[in-house]
């Protein structure tokens, strides 16, 4: 039962790298391609920190995961808690930034459409 989990554990990991690896391509080839669009640059570049910032929030997403499946499935220990803990505390605080980045507001303000705006 514990390969089960280890490799669960895995497969996230893997498929959390392959969103980043997807998610950087796909950015980088919408961008590259309205690069050259002289009125666009500027917008490019938001379009393109946007799109790669929405990869990097759901491959933290999918990273997190897999270590908590790791954690409370293969080597639950106090210190093993704790890293864990810690971990999440780290990514929770890069999840924020990267949401303020991308959409210019914390998690818990709500979209724009949901304020009516």
């Amino acid at each position: 039962m514990a390969g089960l989990f280890k490799m669960t554990a895995v497969a996230f990991e893997a498929f959390g790298v392959a969103v980043l690896i997807l998610g950087f391509g796909l950015s980088m080839g919408h961008f590259i391609r309205r690069i050259f669009r002289v009125t666009e640059r500027h917008e490019a570049f938001r379009e393109f920190r946007k799109g790669f910032g929405h990869t990097l929030l759901l491959a933290l997403d999918l990273l997190v995961a897999a270590d908590i499946i790791l954690t409370i499935t293969i080597d639950l220990s106090f210190e093993t808690l704790g890293m864990l803990g810690l971990l999440v505390l780290i990514r929770t605080f890069l999840h924020f930034v990267l949401e303020l980045e991308v959409t210019g507001r914390w998690p818990w303000q709500g979209s724009h459409l949901a304020a009516g705006e």
